[in-house]
C-alpha cells in the first residue's frame, strides 16, 4: 500500500511539473488518466502492480 501511495504522489508531482511547463496539455492528462482507470480494471492489474513492486524494491536496495 505504501508504495502504490508514494507512486500516486510522484506521478500527481510530475503531472503538475509538466502541466505548468506547458509540456503536457490538461487533455493529455486527462487521457492518461483514464488509461490508468481503465487498465486497473483489467486482468492485467496484478501484473503491473507487482511490475511496480519489484521495481520499487530493487531501488529500495541500491545505495549510492
Amino acid at each position: 500500500m505504501a508504495v502504490s501511495v508514494s507512486v500516486v504522489v510522484l506521478l500527481l508531482v510530475l503531472t503538475v511539473i509538466y502541466l505548468r511547463s506547458g509540456g503536457l496539455k490538461v487533455t493529455h492528462a486527462i487521457v492518461c488518466a483514464l488509461l490508468g482507470f481503465f487498465l486497473a480494471g483489467t486482468s492485467m492489474a496484478p501484473t503491473i502492480q507487482n511490475g511496480v513492486a519489484a521495481t520499487a524494491e530493487v531501488v529500495s536496495s541500491l545505495r549510492p
